[in-house]
């Protein structure tokens, strides 16, 4: 395999990925949902077109959660702050929306950054 590919999109563990991908799949499923109980039919490119991106938002979204997971730790650090639960699972599903809605746009920072920090791995061994 072609090594830029290795060091950007090899660049998470296959468990953190898997289990960003499978939180992301929420999001297809709601849609898909909704889209299939809608009164008009979708015309045919629009869904087609609809599918393309959910597909890419899907597989970028673990990228995208990596972006906004590391900024947040920067921020807060290793703090712990305890607060109503309701209020954090809200929270943390408008996040993952955000993110995988936002994925074709923020997992190119984060393959940018893996590919760097991969690279520097790699080079250094």
């Amino acid at each position: 395999m072609h090594p830029v590919i290795v060091k950007t999109f090899g660049g998470l563990s296959r468990q953190y990925y898997l289990r960003q991908f499978v939180f992301g799949l929420i999001f297809p499923a709601m849609i898909w949902f909704f889209i299939s109980h809608a009164n008009r039919p979708i015309p045919l490119s629009a869904a087609s077109i609809g599918i393309a991106l959910m597909v890419i938002n899907s597989f970028l979204y673990p990228y995208s959660r990596f972006v906004y997971e590391s900024i947040i730790e920067f921020i807060m650090g290793r703090n712990v702050f305890f607060v109503n639960a309701i209020l954090m699972l809200v929270t943390k599903f408008v996040t993952m929306l955000l993110c995988w809605y936002l994925a074709i746009l923020i997992a190119p920072v984060g393959l940018l950054y893996l590919y760097f920090r991969n690279g520097r791995a790699g080079a250094a061994a």
